[in-house]
């Protein structure tokens, strides 16, 4: 991904720097083992911190200090800087072409826990986004992680996780997220998971439209990239993490949707350019 005199964002919140108090500002260990168990089974973020605040978590993170980070740390740091601008130029211009304001996400980088609208956030988690704060959190060491567990190496698989939460600010704003979240109230937990597989499905098809227009629009795109980010969007559907993490998988369970439903809504995204294409709820779209 070519990323040279590319625009970096400002909406970066740096937090590395910071301390985050054990006590009452800790999960404690009942909470972290709500977060592990939710994150392991791909279960909304949101849903997970929530759950595990009510065991007595009082969130705080102290003021950030100096930063100290590795050759691949800044890397990465400035790598989802540009990935974030050019997100906001994608999205700004598509909201714009339809009467709309975009209102432009802030991305938080931690390092292990950190305090959010949505409750405490994790590391082990991976990234996420919070609706509560319009916030994406990310801790930069997932892409180690991306690259040595999930075998998806390379900064366009990298920008592919930012795009996809990005997307869910997008579902946000446009309203999809909270009907969908009233929805899952009503219904049973395998319809609910399901509806959680649509909304999933439908950010990285949102993921798509961003690479569809950094590419026609800026080139940012090099040989190679695209490969990248379906190798990530493959790496983790649901079917390949359980299969890879007990032998099976359990379709009734799955939140994110197969390997193979990832690959198809994001290239679906990505071919078409066009917000209408990306209605991952109606019949059998899934």
């Amino acid at each position: 991904m070519k990323t040279e005199n590319q625009r970096r964002s400002s909406n970066i919140e740096d937090r590395r720097g910071s301390g985050f108090p054990g006590g009452k500002g800790g999960l404690g260990l009942g909470g972290i083992v709500i977060v592990l168990i939710a994150a392991y089974f791909g279960v909304d973020p949101k849903l997970a911190l929530q759950t595990a605040n009510q065991l007595g978590s009082t969130a705080s993170t102290a003021p950030s200090g100096p930063v100290t980070e590795s050759t691949r740390e800044a890397a990465a740091r400035d790598l989802v800087s540009v990935v974030l601008a050019d997100t906001e130029d994608t999205w700004k211009a598509i909201f714009a072409s339809a009467g709309s304001n975009y209102r432009e996400p802030t991305l938080v980088l931690f390092r292990n826990s950190t305090s959010t609208a949505c409750g405490t956030g994790q590391s082990a988690m991976g990234p996420f986004y919070c609706s509560a704060d319009e916030k994406v959190y990310i801790d930069l060491s997932f892409y180690d992680e991306l690259q040595k567990r999930f075998q998806a190496p390379g900064d366009f698989a990298e920008a592919y996780v930012i795009a996809h939460e990005v997307g869910h600010h997008v579902q946000h704003l446009l309203g999809i997220s909270g009907k969908v979240q009233k929805a899952r109230q009503r219904t049973s937990e395998k319809e609910g998971n399901t509806l959680s597989v649509r909304l999933e499905l439908q950010a990285d098809c949102l993921a798509g439209i961003w690479a569809h227009h950094a590419q026609r629009s800026r080139q940012l795109l090099e040989s190679g990239d695209l490969e990248e980010a379906l190798t990530a969007a493959s790496a983790i559907g649901d079917d390949t993490l359980q299969t890879n993490a007990r032998g099976y998988a359990v379709p009734d369970s799955f939140t994110h949707g197969t390997s193979a439903q990832r690959v198809q809504w994001f290239r679906t995204g990505m071919e078409s350019g066009d917000l209408n294409a990306c209605d991952t709820f109606s019949g059998n779209a899934t």
